[in-house]
C-alpha cells in the first residue's frame, strides 16, 4: 500500500508514543491468532519484559527433524495479563512455569502463558519441543549435499524467524543474552556468535558448550551446524575463521576473504572509534540462502551462489566478495551493537551499512572505484524504483513483522545509502563521522529510533535537522535538476540550477548540495573548465560563479555524483554527450553521461535504436572494466526490449545481429586480459539469439571452435547449455542430461532446471507451472526458485500468453495460501506481462480487481504493470526503421 507522506509522519509519530507510553496503558487485548506479531502486540509485551537471558540446548542429528529446550529467564512487570512466547510449527512436549509444569496452550505459532502461573519480577519458563527442519531457507534450514550426502544445516532469522528454531520473544527491542549447548554428530562443526568453551565426547557424537553472547536482538543471534571445511587466519587484531561445504571447498580462495576481512576490521575498528565487539569473525558460505548474506553477530552467513565460481574470480567479482563483507562487518557496530527498536527502522540498518560498505571498500580494499560501482548499480536501482508509481518514503510505518520486508528494496538499500552520502557533503565529513561515533557509543548494546540517530548528527553538526529529514525521509520520489543558462558573446549568462518535482503528487523540493561542473570540447577531447559546489534548494538556485564562465559545450550538474537527484541535460549537454561519448576522459563522468541517456530511452525522449546506434559506436572503445559492465548491461536491456517487442522485422534482426558481432569481436580483441574476455564473451552468450550465434556457442561446448585465451569452465559450460536450450537448439535438451552426469553439484542441479525450464515448449512449461504454483511439492524451494526464474524470458512472449490468464487468474488465491518468502520470489517473475497495448489492459484489470492482495504482491502488480507500459511506450518512441 502507498501512504500519503503526511499519513506516513503521522503514523511514525503514533508509533514512538506508543512505544514511550504502553507501560502506563490499560492492558492490551488479546494477541491475534496468527504467524505474525504486531507493532502494538511487540511494543505492550516490551513494556512488560525485560532483562532476559535465554539458555538453548539443541539436540541435532541430522535428520528432518531436530529437538530443543529453551529456558527463558525474564523480569515482568505485571502479572496481570497473559504472556505470549514465540515458537512456529512446534510439537511441544512440555512448559515449565516457575518450576511448575503447565499444560501448554499453544496454537503452532505462540505459547500463550496465564496470568496465574507469573510472577512480578523474576520469572523462569523451560520450553521442551521437536520441530521440523526448514527448507525455505529461514529458521534452522537443512540441506543434503547431492554430491556426497552430507548434511548441512544453518539458521537465518531476519526479519522475525528466531520462532522457527527456538521459543523466544522474537521482536528486535528485547534484547537477550544466549547461552547455548548442542549435541551434534562427531564431525560437524558448530558455530555460534561466541566461540566454544568445551566440546565433549558422547559416544554417538558431541556435545559444544559456548561461551554466553552479550545482549543480542534475536535476529543478530544464529546457529550453523554440520561437517564445513574450515580455514583460520590469525593475522588480525581479531581470530578469523570461513566455512564451506566439503564438496564446494575447491571454490573458495581463503587469502582473499580473509584479506578483505583484516582490511575491514581495521578501517571499522578505527572509523568508528570503538572496538569490534564480538571477539571472533567468522565467516559462513551456505546453500540455499534467500538473500546475498547476513549480519549474525561474529558469524556471518553468505549465499554460496553469489561468491562461489568454478574459476578464478574476475576483478568484478572479487569487488562484490570485498563489498558484501564491508556491508555486513558495518552492520556489527550499526545493527548489531545498536539496534532498530521495530522493523520501521530496518532501512536505517540497510542504508547505513550500503553507505559505510562502499565507503569501506574504497579507502581500505584495492577498489578504489567502489563508489562508481554504486553509482552504476545500487544507485541506479534506486532511481528506476523511485520513479514508479508503488515508490515509499525511506520511512515507513510496520505495522506486524509480516509487513517487515514489504519495503525492503532499492529505496531501503541504495537511495538510504545515497542520502546519507549526500548529508555527509552537507555536514562534512568529519562531523558526520563524530556523529556516528557519539551516536553508537549512546546507544551500544541498546535499541535506538531514526530520532536517535539524526539528534546525534544535529548535535555535532550543531543544527536542526528536522527538516533535512521530513524532505528525505518521510517524502517519496526523485527530484530532477537542470542546467538553465543562455550564452552571449561566448559567455555565460543567467546560470540558475532550476529543480523540479516528480509530480503534484510528489511536490517535495529538496535541499542537497552538488557540483555543478562545466565543460569545453577542445581537440575531440571534453574537458573541465569551471566546477562550483552549490548547496541548492527551492525551484531555482543561481549560480553566480558560472556567470561570465566561458560557454560551454556540456554542463553535469551534479558531477562526482554528490546528491541523490535525476540530472536532465540541456539541449546541447545533451548533443555533446551523444556525440562524444569515447571523448570523456573521466569514467564517472562517462558513466553518468551513459546513463543520461539511458534515461533518455526509458523515458520514452530518446528512440531505443538510436541508443543502440551509440552503443555500437562507443562500448567497443571502453577502456575502463567497472563502466563496460555498465554498459553491456545497459545493452543486453535493450536487447530484452527488442526481444520482448516481438518486432521480427529487418531492423531488430540486423540489430540482434549487429549486437552479436560486437560482443564476439569485443571477445576476441580483449585476447590476453582476461578480466576483459571474460566479460565480453559472457555478454555474448546473454546476446546470442541466431543460429549462426548460437551454433558457435555448440561447437565452443564441444570443442569444435576455440576463443583464443578462454578457458572454458563449468559455469561458462552451464551459460552456454542454459542458452541453447532457451533457443530450442537442435540437441540441446540432451546437453542437460551429460553435463549432470560431468557436474553432480546442487548448482549443477541448479543450472540443469534453469536450462530446462527455459526451452521453447508449451507442454513443458505447462508441467513446471503446475510444480511452481504446487504449494506441497517436494522439490527443494532453491529450485523451484530457479524454475520461476527461468520460465519467460522475454523473447518467449507468445508461450507467456499462453498461461497468462490463467497465471493472474490464481494470482490471489495463490498469494492468499502461500507464505511472504514464496510470494517475493513468484511475484517478481510470474506475473505475465508482454509489451503489448492487450498486456497492459489486462493488467490494469487485474491491478483493478485484486485489491486485498498482500502488500508486497500488490507493489509488484502494479509495478509489472507500469514497467509493460514504459515498454510500450518505448516500442512506440523507435523512429520509422525499427518499427
Amino acid at each position: 500500500m502507498n501512504f500519503p507522506a503526511h499519513r506516513v509522519m503521522a503514523l511514525a509519530i503514533a508509533s514512538a508514543f506508543a512505544f514511550g507510553t504502553a507501560a502506563h496503558a490499560a492492558p492490551a487485548p488479546a494477541r491475534a491468532e496468527n504467524a505474525y506479531l504486531s507493532q502494538e502486540d511487540a511494543a505492550a509485551r516490551s513494556a512488560r519484559v525485560s532483562n532476559v537471558d535465554y539458555v538453548l540446548d539443541f539436540t541435532l542429528t541430522g535428520k528432518e527433524s531436530f529437538a530443543g529446550t529453551t529456558t527463558v529467564s525474564f523480569d515482568l512487570k505485571d502479572p496481570d495479563s497473559p504472556l505470549t512466547l514465540d515458537l512456529d510449527k512446534a510439537t511441544v512436549k512440555s512448559v515449565t512455569v516457575n518450576g511448575k509444569q503447565v499444560s501448554p496452550r499453544y496454537n503452532d505459532w505462540f505459547i500463550t502463558l496465564a496470568p496465574e502461573t507469573l510472577a512480578r519480577g523474576r520469572n523462569t519458563v523451560t520450553v521442551a519441543y521437536e520441530r521440523l527442519h526448514s527448507t525455505n531457507g529461514e529458521g534452522l534450514h537443512r540441506m543434503v549435499d547431492p554430491v556426497d550426502g552430507r548434511v548441512y544445516t544453518y539458521s537465518h532469522f531476519e526479519p522475525a524467524a528466531a520462532h522457527q528454531m527456538f521459543a523466544l520473544f522474537d521482536q528486535p527491542d528485547l534484547k537477550a543474552t544466549y547461552a547455548v549447548t548442542v549435541t551434534a554428530p562427531a564431525d560437524w562443526h558448530v558455530i555460534t556468535t561466541t566461540r566454544e568453551t568445551a566440546v565433549a565426547d558422547t559416544g554417538a557424537g558431541k556435545r559444544w558448550t559456548f561461551k554466553t553472547t552479550k545482549k543480542l536482538s534475536p535476529y543478530n543471534f544464529s546457529l550453523h551446524a554440520g561437517p564445513y571445511k574450515v580455514w583460520e587466519d590469525n593475522s588480525a587484531k581479531y581470530p578469523m575463521r570461513l566455512f564451506a561445504r566439503q564438496s564446494v571447498a575447491a571454490q573458495v580462495t581463503p587469502a582473499d576473504w580473509f584479506r578483505y576481512t583484516k582490511a575491514g576490521l581495521a578501517f571499522f575498528d578505527d572509523y568508528f572509534g570503538i572496538p569490534y565487539q564480538f571477539e571472533k569473525y567468522d565467516q559462513l558460505l551456505v546453500p540455499d540462502f534467500l538473500y546475498g548474506a547476513m549480519e549474525n553477530a561474529g558469524a556471518i552467513t553468505f549465499a554460496e551462489a553469489g561468491f562461489m565460481y568454478k574459476a578464478a574470480m574476475t576483478a568484478e567479482q572479487k569487488q562484490r566478495l570485498a563489498a558484501v563483507i564491508m556491508h555486513e562487518m558495518a552492520h556489527q557496530w550499526f545493527g548489531d551493537l545498536v539496534t532498530m527498536k521495530w522493523w520501521n527502522g530496518l532501512w536505517l540498518n540497510e542504508s547505513f551499512a550500503s553507505f559505510m560498505g562502499t565507503l569501506a571498500t574504497a579507502e581500505a580494499t584495492e577498489f578504489k572505484d567502489a563508489w562508481q560501482s554504486f553509482y552504476q548499480t545500487g544507485k541506479q536501482a534506486a532511481y528506476t524504483q523511485d520513479q514508479k508509481l508503488t515508490t515509499h518514503p525511506i520511512e515507513v510505518p510496520v505495522p506486524s513483522s509480516a509487513n517487515a520486508f514489504d519495503n525492503i528494496d532499492a529505496i531501503t538499500y541504495s537511495k538510504g545509502a545515497s542520502t546519507l552520502k549526500q548529508l555527509r557533503h552537507l555536514l562534512g565529513e568529519e562531523t558526520f563521522r563524530k556523529g556516528v561515533h557519539n551516536y553508537l557509543v549512546k546507544y551500544q548494546w541498546r535499541n535506538a529510533t531514526l530520532q536517535d540517530f539524526i539528534g546525534s548528527l544535529g548535535d555535532a553538526a550543531g543544527r536542526d535537522l528536522g527538516g533535512w529529514t521530513k524532505e528525505w525521509l518521510y517524502q517519496p520520489g526523485v527530484n530532477t535538476i537542470a542546467a538553465s543558462y543562455s550564452c552571449g558573446g561566448g559567455k555565460v549568462k543567467g546560470f540558475t540550477l532550476a529543480q523540479t518535482a516528480p509530480s503534484r503528487e510528489l511536490p517535495t523540493l529538496r535541499e542537497q548540495r552538488v557540483q555543478v561542473a562545466a565543460f569545453k570540447l577542445d581537440g575531440g577531447k571534453l574537458s573541465l573548465v569551471k566546477n562550483v559546489p552549490v548547496t541548492y534548494k527551492g525551484a531555482k538556485t543561481a549560480v553566480k560563479a558560472l556567470d561570465g564562465a566561458a560557454c560551454p559545450d556540456l554542463v553535469y550538474p551534479n558531477y562526482q555524483d554528490w546528491g541523490f537527484v535525476k540530472v536532465e541535460l540541456d539541449q546541447r549537454s545533451f548533443e555533446t554527450a551523444r556525440s562524444s561519448l569515447a571523448n570523456v576522459e573521466d569514467p564517472l563522468l562517462r558513466s553518468m553521461l551513459w546513463q543520461s541517456l539511458w534515461d533518455g530511452v526509458r523515458d520514452a525522449k530518446l528512440p531505443l535504436n538510436e541508443f543502440i546506434k551509440v552503443a555500437l559506436n562507443n562500448a567497443p572503445q571502453e577502456k575502463d572494466y567497472t563502466l563496460l559492465g555498465d554498459v553491456l548491461g545497459k545493452v543486453a536491456t535493450s536487447k530484452q526490449y527488442l526481444d520482448a517487442m516481438n518486432l521480427d522485422n529487418a531492423y531488430s534482426r540486423q540489430a540482434a545481429r549487429d549486437l552479436e558481432n560486437m560482443a564476439w569481436n569485443g571477445a576476441v580483441a580483449a585476447k590476453g586480459n582476461d578480466n576483459f574476455q571474460r566479460r565480453w564473451f559472457n555478454h555474448y552468450i546473454g546476446v546470442a539469439s541466431s543460429q549462426e550465434a548460437l551454433a558457435r556457442l555448440a561447437g565452443i561446448l564441444d570443442g569444435k571452435s576455440t576463443l583464443e585465451g578462454l578457458a572454458l569452465n563449468q559455469d561458462l559450460r552451464w551459460s552456454i547449455i542454459g542458452r541453447l536450450n532457451r533457443f530450442g537448439y537442435p540437441g540441446a535438451a540432451s546437453l542437460v542430461e551429460v553435463e549432470q552426469a560431468r557436474d553432480k553439484s546442487d548448482t549443477g542441479q541448479g543450472a540443469a532446471v534453469a536450462a530446462t525450464v527455459s526451452r521453447p515448449d508449451a507442454r513443458l512449461k505447462a508441467d513446471w507451472l503446475h510444480t511452481i504454483e504446487d504449494l506441497k511439492t517436494t522439490l527443494p524451494f532453491s529450485k523451484v526458485r530457479t524454475a520461476m526464474n527461468s520460465m519467460y524470458p522475454a523473447e518467449q512472449g507468445k508461450l507467456s500468453e499462453q498461461t497468462a490468464v490463467q497465471r493472474l487468474d490464481r494470482l490471489a488465491a495463490l498469494d492468499k495460501a502461500a507464505g511472504p518468502v514464496y510470494m517475493r520470489a513468484y511475484s517478481a517473475s510470474m506475473i505475465p506481462a508482454s509489451c503489448t497495448p492487450e498486456s497492459v489492459q489486462r493488467l490494469s484489470r487485474a491491478a483493478g480487481q485484486f485489491k486485498d492482495l498482500s502488500a508486497f504482491t500488490r507493489r509488484s502488480l502494479l509495478d509489472a504493470l507500469q514497467e509493460d507500459q514504459r515498454c510500450v511506450a518505448i516500442r512506440k518512441a523507435m523512429t520509422a526503421p525499427a518499427s
